[in-house]
């Protein structure tokens, strides 16, 4: 290098690429625009308009309706979440009738007409209404009651969104802030809810003027379920959001070819005559005579006047593919498999729709665990401390803890596919001690207390009538069940 290289040229430095490709810019980037705004601020301005869609979606969409109908019958099923308690007393034994009696004063309060202020419900209604409401509307809102009316002096008051102000957002002088209605203090943790009289969307809820516009709940005395999918989001936002606008065009698009199938199926003639009537149509619509396509009509046009036949050809034989490759899209937004979407079972075998129904029943379970924790727990908790205080099933406030703390739920099972090979390999499981009696209990809905008293109780029932009992299951060496199609064991 001579002295005075440095007084040469620079070399170019050669262009850099992006590190992620995500980040890049430039032509067919240009429509994806990104948000830096908050949770809260993306949500406010659309939160109603977004739950109004999915409502709608929801009375008028059938994929809509069908996958609230599959959310309430796999998430809460026919009988919702069992209670089994398993408090123990001092030597460590199972407390058989303080156990019984909390669970049969809470099945008591479970029936229909207990559990809810309106008396229009059972418990069982009411976690229907909670796993709907909260997919359809992203959030729920429950007022508790204490009274001496209700049964065990609790009751279940149910809100929609709405109630909720989501337009009352202000800084108050303790500090606390309001956001959509919520007020939080400097943790972000609820303090209360600030909540309307009437519903904004009754007809008559201007005859309410007298009325303070809003009451303060306190947040010990509200349940909201709502699932944050950022850190610091305060209200929730409908499952279906990102499935709404392709149900919304899918809609649309199965509309448009139901009707041009009818008119292409509306074969129409025309006569013409020399001195024919000018043509006035069926109708008038911005000055232009219209007519009404039927089948075996037939219209007489005006001398001079000639027709180009209008034969629609759709839909063709692209539109079941292209409608099957628009609701796949759409099953996976909504975390449900297509074939229970669609309940299109064509093109489906053993092994693939075995593997789809245990990724779908694993969504499902992870629902049941949300809605133990955020909804059953608490209303159970809540009970079990107003009942103890009058001690309405003679065990005083006292053993709360102990009786809370030992609560389990169990939410509903399925059957398998195979039942047979299913069983096979539980008994497999249980033989080579990678399974216990309560792991297969808990495949089947029960619990293990459950089951070895009912089992007692068949035993006994049989002994009653003389009937000799021949299934003892925990004597038997456990041998595998033989496979129907071939003899084989599995």
């Amino acid at each position: 290098m001579g002295v005075f290289d440095f007084l040469g040229a620079k070399k170019k430095k050669p262009m850099r690429k992006r590190s992620y490709h995500a980040a890049s810019a430039g032509r067919i980037y240009s429509d994806f625009v990104g948000s830096h705004r908050s949770p809260d601020s993306e949500l406010r301005p659309v939160i109603a308009n977004m739950r109004s869609r999915s409502r709608d979606l929801a009375r008028n969409n059938e994929y809509v309706k069908r996958y609230l109908e599959l959310l309430k019958t796999n998430v809460v099923g026919e009988k919702g979440f069992s209670l089994q308690v398993k408090n123990t007393d001092s030597g460590g034994n199972l407390d058989i009738i303080g156990n019984d009696a909390v669970e049969k004063a809470f099945k008591k309060w479970c029936k229909f007409g207990n559990c809810t202020v309106d008396g229009k419900m059972s418990f069982v209604d009411a976690q229907k209404l909670v796993i709907e409401t909260w997919a359809r509307d992203g959030e729920v809102f429950i007022l508790k009651h204490r009274a001496k009316d209700f049964t065990d002096t609790f009751s279940l008051q149910f809100l929609e969104a709405d109630y909720i102000d989501h337009d009352k957002n202000e800084r108050l002088p303790n500090g606390n802030e309001i956001r959509m209605g919520i007020e939080l203090d400097k943790y972000r943790r609820p303090v209360a809810y600030h909540m309307l009289t009437y519903h904004s969307g009754d007809y008559d809820y201007t005859n309410s003027t007298k009325s303070p516009k809003h009451v303060r709940v306190p947040a010990d005395k509200m349940i909201h379920l709502h699932l944050p999918l950022r850190a610091g989001q305060t209200r929730g936002e409908p499952w279906t959001s990102s499935a709404l606008p392709a149900l919304k065009q899918l809609q649309a698009f199965r509309e448009a070819a139901i009707v041009n199938a009818r008119v292409g199926a509306s074969k129409m003639g025309f006569i013409t005559t020399p001195a024919g009537d000018g043509f006035v149509g069926d109708d008038i619509e911005n000055n232009v005579p219209i007519m009404e396509a039927e089948p075996g009509t037939f219209h007489t046009l005006s001398e001079g006047q000639s027709v180009q036949m209008f034969d629609p050809q759709f839909p063709n034989n692209e539109f079941d593919s292209f409608h099957k490759s628009v609701l796949k899209g759409i099953a996976s937004g909504l975390g449900v498999s297509y074939t229970s979407l669609s309940n299109d079972l064509e093109a489906t075998s053993y092994s693939s729709i075995r593997q789809g129904a245990l990724e779908e029943r694993d969504y499902y379970r992870n629902i049941q665990g949300i809605m133990i924790s955020h909804f059953v727990r608490p209303v159970f908790e809540s009970w079990l401390e107003s009942s103890m205080e009058i001690e309405s099933f003679g065990i005083p406030l006292a053993a709360y803890d102990k009786f809370a703390d030992s609560a389990e739920f169990r939410g509903r099972a399925w059957n398998w596919v195979d039942p047979q090979k299913e069983m096979n390999a539980a008994i497999n499981g249980m033989k080579s001690g990678v399974l216990s009696l309560q792991d297969v209990a808990a495949q089947y809905g029960k619990d293990v207390e459950e089951l070895l008293g009912q089992i007692q109780r068949d035993k006994a029932l049989m002994k009653q009538f003389g009937v000799d009992y021949q299934l003892e299951p925990y004597n038997a060496s456990f041998a595998p069940l033989m496979d129907d199609d071939n003899g084989d064991t599995e």
